[in-house]
């Protein structure tokens, strides 16, 4: 069974930086796409950023520029850099593993708070 562990949440203020850090457990597919999702008060949760296993990377718009996702893979472990952070970044950052397409596991999440 896959266990995905957050953590580099926190508070910040406006135009601050914060890492996060999703490190992977279990027995892993090779093939498999990492990414980041966030969920605001009331809103759905929605894609932040995702890396492939071969490194290709996807960012939904209004991050593009400000985050940064890479990963490593002999730790299993992803990351997102976010900088220029704003207040509506503000939300519940999850970390999301998919393998070969099919299969789905979650991290239980890291709050990310910025304020003015």
């Amino acid at each position: 069974q896959v266990q995905l562990v957050e953590s580099g949440g926190g508070s910040v203020q406006v135009g601050g930086s914060l890492r996060l850090s999703c490190a992977a457990s279990g027995s892993i597919d090779s093939i498999n796409v990492m990414g980041w999702y966030r969920q605001a008060p009331g809103k759905q949760r929605g894609l932040v950023a995702q890396i492939t296993s071969d490194g290709r990377t996807t960012y939904a718009h209004s991050m593009k520029g400000r985050f940064t996702i890479s990963r490593d893979n002999s730790k299993s472990t992803v990351f997102l850099q976010m900088d220029s952070l704003k207040p509506e970044d503000t939300a519940v950052y999850y970390c999301k593993l998919i393998e070969r397409g099919v299969y789905e596991s979650w991290g239980q999440g890291t709050q990310v708070t910025v304020s003015s």
